[in-house]
């Protein structure tokens, strides 16, 4: 065994100095391959990435201490083209052997296949290049660090480089950086030419990001010159712009004491007149006039111009106008007599895209011949079509459906009302095949569905309150009205469902983007059209009823002639344990209550939901752009149901059913209250790699009219987007075995952490840790493996982990995880850890886009 052991260490270390000399083996002589660089900032080591990011060379890319990259770019052959044709030309008779065999055409083709030259290309995109030590660009690393700190306030840096040559020809460059104490702005002076200027400066000065006892940062210049910009041209100042603004710096006389004044400098605007620069004062701009051209007769001569007045604003079209005047105007925030502002420009473009009615709005400001303070706002509209034709297809798979193909086909009308109203009508449809589900027929495609949604969106509340002090048209609210009916075979029960909605929605964006949603009504009316087909897509629930009939119900007539119990058999058995049909089985017995839990389960599931709720749905973004990379995310939502139709009942001496629950139109309606919170942080770490964090808690009571959740708003956990650990709806409820074939409940907890990093190109990896479970509260399940009993309960929180491929198409990601149950909460405490974590016990995810 020791022998044994000495052998493998030795191949090891063999392997390891062959692997090593085989990254250096295409360097010319008296070439070195840079294996790394090496920081120290006032005698430590620095690992800090800003530092590493000035640095123009960087040793190549590493996986576990290896240079896979670099290995396969190695493996590239110079000319195999070439190399081909030396081979061909190696035999006399073999070229023309294979010209007989194919042609010549042919032949030469091979010479350009991936066989002979297309894997160089593959090996060129996919490996790396040896980073060979450069001592120019060493030099240019170290003049960089210098303007690094230089630009920080660190005026006396000391920036050295130093190169040690390593074993096999490999270098290491080491730079020494001794920074001394940033300079502190001792003052800040102006000298500002025009007086227009100076007194809104002043005005302004009390935010600046210049403060007098702090360090000097060229980056804190930086944003002062582009706040005091965007303040000026949002004062009037129209001609304004960044260059416009200077800051003078200066350390005579102030050196030892690490001190520098700064001086704000604006000058008159420069303005051509002839062959000459002549200098001007700035000045402010009023709006004189606002036109608005809605379908582009501002660039058309000869086009036949209507027009009319609304609230001062100029409205010209070819022909009729098609737009009622409101509709326009309330989407402009240019007003005539105001002062010309950018937001206001910016905010009307906003606004005008949002309608979705126009591509692309111009906005263009010229100067009034007559009146030399003045603009003419010019608002240049280019309508999209009245009518636009949607057509889409899809492959979808999931936890659920193995295959499946979906289509859409829809047409949009705009303007329909001339209020800048859109309708939307849509017809969708889908086949899909699933073996997971009961398929008697046997046919592919077992899983089928089809709707149809109207919906009709309009640009402003739709109200008899006014609401505009409250929520301002830069909110650009928005109005929705929508009806949609579809029925689906998707789970066997040939469900039936009758959506409605109306509700509001509007943004702001002050800082951070927040986003409202009202729901002041909301109607879902789902019917079960084939309620026998219940145990053959709940077959668990079916076995257990079948093994325990025997024993409690051995004479009765529920049975085939196999033996078996009938479906309606089964119905019948549970009818019959309930209502006391056997003496010797108790309600305290267990094999009463699995037996009741299986009837209520049933009718859970087959009865008819009807439900009417509101909700208010709020959320905050901090993400500044689509490149930001460290950004936090808040959702929340409170939904309440049942309310409007306890009172309607009441007033209007609604019916009841055989439970004692109110109906209207002999359907039980539901009545419950839902919150949900969820918090997504994502954090940079190093390079191109990030941690995102997801947290989410979410409850449902029911009350009144209810004593459980309609399954349609209830929770489940596991799959790609949740635990990744487990199949969707194969987690939970709590410490129970996850019996039923579709486990759901009515409280949540989740937690994901997953790290990400790149691989090399577009490909990306992630390793996570995904935690959380489903259990019951408040509602009509007693089992304590399924139910929340307080702190004790967070024991059964599984705990779910692994890793994952992400390859990055641009516009999506395609995503793959490989999720392991670390933790499982359904085994004996002792068989908990660490029993899933097998490669057969692994469940295989594939996604579009990441999961949080």
């Amino acid at each position: 065994m020791k022998f044994l052991t000495s052998k493998i260490v030795l191949f090891f270390l063999l392997g390891l100095f062959f692997y090593s000399c085989s990254e250096v083996r295409k360097l010319k002589k008296n070439e070195y391959l840079l294996h790394d660089n090496k920081i120290v900032v006032n005698g430590k080591v620095s690992k800090l990435e800003e530092l590493e990011l000035q640095l123009y060379q960087k040793p190549n890319s590493k996986l576990v201490g290896f240079k896979p990259r670099v290995q396969l770019y190695n493996l590239i052959r110079k000319n195999p083209d070439s190399t081909y044709q030396v081979w061909l030309d190696r035999k006399p008779k073999r070229k023309e052997k294979m010209t007989h065999l194919f042609s010549a055409k042919q032949v030469d083709r091979i010479g350009k296949s991936f066989f002979v030259s297309g894997y160089n290309d593959f090996l060129k995109r996919v490996g790396e290049a040896p980073v060979v030590l450069d001592s120019v660009k060493t030099q240019k690393s170290t003049k960089r660090l210098f303007a690094y700190y230089l630009n920080r306030g660190y005026f006396d840096a000391k920036i050295s480089a130093k190169t040690d040559t390593l074993k096999n020809r490999k270098a290491r460059v080491s730079y020494s950086i001794t920074t001394g104490n940033p300079f502190l702005i001792d003052s800040i002076t102006k000298s500002i030419e025009s007086p227009v200027v100076d007194s809104i400066y002043q005005a302004l000065a009390g935010d600046s990001y210049l403060e007098i006892g702090k360090p000097y940062t060229s980056n804190n210049v930086y944003n002062e010159v582009k706040r005091i910009s965007k303040e000026f041209r949002n004062k009037g100042l129209y001609h304004f712009q960044e260059n416009n603004v200077k800051f003078d710096a200066d350390t005579i006389g102030k050196t030892k004491s690490q001190r520098i004044s700064l001086n704000v400098v604006i000058k008159d605007r420069t303005v051509k007149q002839g062959d000459t620069l002549v200098a001007q004062p700035f000045k402010i701009y009023r709006i004189g006039r606002v036109n608005i051209f809605t379908d582009k007769q501002f660039n058309e001569k000869n086009a036949a111009i209507d027009s009319t007045t609304y609230k001062n604003v100029h409205i010209y079209s070819s022909g009729k106008l098609r737009y009622r005047p409101k509709a326009l105007t309330d989407a402009i925030f240019i007003e005539q007599g105001k002062i010309f502002s950018d937001d206001a420009k910016v905010l009307t473009g906003k606004s005008l895209s949002n309608l979705k009615m126009f591509a692309f709005p111009q906005i263009q400001f010229i100067e009034d011949g007559k009146d030399k303070n003045t603009l003419t706002a010019n608002i240049v509209l280019s309508p999209l079509k009245r009518r636009q034709f949607n057509i889409k297809a899809d492959f979808t798979t999931s936890n659920i459906q193995d295959f499946g193909i979906s289509g859409f086909m829809g047409i949009t009308f705009r303007n329909i009302f001339k209020g800048a109203e859109i309708l939307d009508f849509s017809m969708r449809g889908s086949l899909g095949s699933s073996s997971k589900l009961s398929n008697p027929d046997n046919l592919f495609f077992n899983v089928r569905e089809y709707g149809a949604d109207v919906k009709l969106t309009i640009p402003r509340f739709f109200s008899p309150f006014n609401t505009k002090k409250i929520i301002k048209k830069e909110m650009f609210p928005t109005t929705t009205l929508s009806f949609g009916l579809s029925k689906q075979t998707n789970i066997g029960l040939d469900k039936e469902s009758y959506t409605s909605n109306f509700f509001y929605d509007w943004i702001s964006t002050k800082r951070k983007e927040r986003k409202y949603r009202l729901d002041l009504f909301n109607l879902q009316f789902i019917r079960n059209l084939n309620v026998a087909n219940y145990y053959n897509v709940y077959s668990y629930s079916y076995n257990v009823l079948n093994s325990l009939a025997p024993t409690y119900a051995p004479t009765q007539d529920f049975y085939d002639s196999s033996g078996n119990l009938t479906f309606a058999g089964a119905d019948n058995f549970v009818s019959y344990i309930t209502n006391g049909g056997n003496s010797s089985l108790t309600p305290i017995d267990e094999d009463y209550q699995t037996i009741r839990s299986i009837g209520e389960r049933k009718y859970r599931l087959t009865e008819n939901n009807l439900i009417v709720s509101s909700s208010f749905s709020y959320s905050i973004n901090s993400k500044t752009d689509f490149n930001d990379i460290e950004f936090y995310t808040i959702r929340t939502k409170i939904e309440s149901a049942g309310n409007l139709l306890s009172l309607l009942g009441k007033s209007l001496g609604n019916s009841k059913d055989i439970n004692g629950n109110q109906t209207l139109f002999g359907i039980q309606y539901s009545q419950y209250i839902k919150g949900e919170i969820e918090y997504i942080k994502h954090l940079h770490i190093r390079k191109k790699s990030s941690l995102a964090f997801r947290a989410f808690g979410g409850i449902a009571v029911p009350y009144g009219n209810s004593n459980s959740i309609p399954f349609t708003r209830s929770y489940f956990a596991g799959g790609s987007n949740d635990n990744r650990g487990w199949l969707a709806y194969r987690l939970g409820p709590g410490s129970s075995k996850s019996v039923n074939d579709f486990n759901e409940a009515n409280l949540k907890l989740a937690m994901n952490l997953e790290y990400r990093f790149t691989i090399f190109g577009k490909l990306n990896g992630a390793l996570f840790t995904d935690a959380g479970n489903i259990w019951n509260v408040y509602d009509n399940v007693e089992d304590e493996n399924f139910t929340f009993n307080g702190i004790k309960s967070l024991k059964d929180v599984a705990l779910g982990s692994g890793f994952g491929f992400r390859y990055d198409l641009g516009f999506f990601v395609i995503r793959t995880d490989f999720g392991f149950k670390t933790y499982n909460p359904a085994k004996e405490y002792a068989q908990r850890w660490f029993k899933g974590m097998s490669i057969n016990e692994g469940v295989f995810n594939i996604g579009i886009n990441y999961p949080f």
